[in-house]
């Protein structure tokens, strides 16, 4: 009877750490391992690792392909990438939280593409690393301020993070560049930084941003953003430090839009424009 009121106690102590905020299920054991998921492209693009090849990159980054489960953990707290990856056990398959006509079937959950019997074929990767969550991340607090990995020491050479920005629905984000210093070259194909006004990097581009010029804010039009920073296999530079903070949906100008802050120099526009 003792050992049964003693572990009752027991989880009921875990079981305060548990709950919703904000619409955000938090339990911090589920929550430090979610947060060590992250999505991996080929340098070549999207669609060019074998299983082979996905599992060396994670590996490369001292972690490993992630599981089905670990991928849905870091789904549950708002991890959406519109790309299908290999998996743990050569599955592949893709986290969807927000429903969309372009991308997931217009379903939420794992598009699931199940264990392929090809392991030639090319998908990006999705790895699990609990001891690599500063090269990107989901951010879903009513302000923060993140940085490129190593910062304020240069990051590193053969790098792809995302960060994926998701606020209550209603609100909008307020990007502020704080500092900002990337190898810099003309059409910034180097190193860059890429920002999207959507929770991928599929639709709404804004932007791609390099050098060492401090970017214009930025106001997404939703309650969700998405950037991306990617660096080549030589030179390096400081870095940057993004802050961001909510802010309320204005009401609406007298022509029915709503205006996004214009960029500087080093801004490169893509099929998406400026929006």
């Amino acid at each position: 009877m003792i050992a049964l009121i003693f572990f009752s106690a027991l989880l009921w102590d875990k079981a305060q750490a548990w709950g919703f905020k904000d619409g955000v299920l938090h339990n911090s054991i589920w929550l430090e391992r979610a947060a060590g998921v992250y999505h991996r492209e080929s340098r070549s693009g999207k669609y060019q690792l074998t299983y082979a090849e996905a599992k060396a990159v994670c590996e490369y980054e001292g972690g490993h392909l992630a599981t089905y489960q670990q991928l849905e953990a870091a789904r549950k707290i708002g991890f959406h990438v519109c790309a299908a990856g290999w998996m743990a056990k050569g599955r592949v398959g893709y986290p969807i939280v927000k429903a969309g006509a372009n991308c997931g079937f217009g379903k939420t959950g794992i598009v699931d593409y199940g264990i392929r019997l090809n392991r030639s074929e090319r998908w990006d990767a999705y790895c699990y690393n609990p001891n690599g969550k500063e090269c990107g991340g989901v951010f879903t607090d009513s302000k923060h301020v993140f940085k490129s990995p190593g910062y304020p020491n240069e990051y590193e050479n053969d790098q792809i993070c995302y960060w994926h920005i998701r606020v209550k629905y209603g609100q909008r984000i307020h990007l502020q560049f704080l500092e900002f210093d990337l190898e810099d070259d003309i059409a910034c194909m180097a190193d860059f930084l890429e920002i999207y006004d959507s929770y991928d990097d599929i639709s709404g581009f804004v932007g791609r941003f390099c050098g060492d010029e401090l970017p214009d804010d930025i106001i997404s039009t939703g309650n969700v953003m998405t950037l991306k920073f990617l660096t080549d296999a030589s030179v390096t530079a400081g870095g940057f430090q993004i802050r961001y903070i909510t802010m309320d949906t204005p009401s609406k100008s007298s022509d029915g839009k709503n205006t996004t802050s214009q960029t500087k120099p080093n801004f490169l526009s893509g099929k998406f424009g400026i929006m």
